[in-house]
């Protein structure tokens, strides 16, 4: 079967298809993902976690960040990097603090009272998708936001965040055509588990 084309067509059927799943669907999906993560050894030696707050039928990630501050783990959430084209800071929430909403209507931190972390800091980053392939390639937006923000730290010498792919298992498919700047997750959790790239290569 040849790769799919991230088209317009890919992405409106696999955001039809997560938006139709039945609330009670929904909500087991979401144990069952917050249940792995909190199982998952790089989760349980990070510090700082970057979540994201679910929009359009995305996988709501609110009972694993109870999970994370009940352990002492430092939750972040992506920010519209102003002036700059596409792209995102990370800045530390707690559930005390307010949020506004940013273009979007997605609601981020203020970073004039939270300061931005440095991507370096931040161990692990949680990515909302619209879809994603055995090779742990993503289909997200089509804006390029967490493409654009990584691009210049993926592969540097430096330790970068670890990707964790957030999806319902409708949201798989075969496979994704992927360009030049596309960066694969490292992992990606659905209400079935975690499938690691390690475990792709070796396979």
């Amino acid at each position: 079967m040849p790769p799919i084309s991230p088209s317009l067509s890919l992405r409106k059927h696999l955001r039809e298809a997560r938006r139709a799943l039945a609330p009670r669907t929904r909500l087991s999906n979401e144990i069952r993902i917050a249940e792995s993560l909190a199982r998952l050894p790089i989760i349980q030696r990070s510090r700082w976690v970057a979540l994201y707050q679910s929009d359009d039928g995305e996988v709501d990630l609110t009972l694993f960040q109870r999970h994370l501050l009940k352990s002492g783990k430092r939750p972040c959430l992506p920010v519209l990097r102003p002036g700059r084209v596409n792209r995102l800071w990370f800045a530390p929430f707690a559930p005390d603090k307010p949020l506004h909403l940013n273009r979007f209507g997605i609601p981020e931190p203020d970073t004039r009272r939270q300061p931005p972390l440095r991507l370096r800091a931040i161990d692990v980053i949680l990515m909302p998708l619209v879809g994603f392939d055995a090779s742990l390639n993503r289909l997200g937006m089509g804006g390029g936001f967490y493409d654009r923000t990584l691009a210049s730290h993926a592969w540097s010498r430096w330790r970068r965040p670890r990707l964790i792919g957030i999806a319902h298992e409708c949201q798989r498919v075969h496979a994704l055509e992927t360009r030049p700047w596309d960066i694969p997750m490292d992992f990606v959790v659905t209400e079935l588990g975690v499938t690691s790239a390690k475990k792709v290569r070796q396979g």
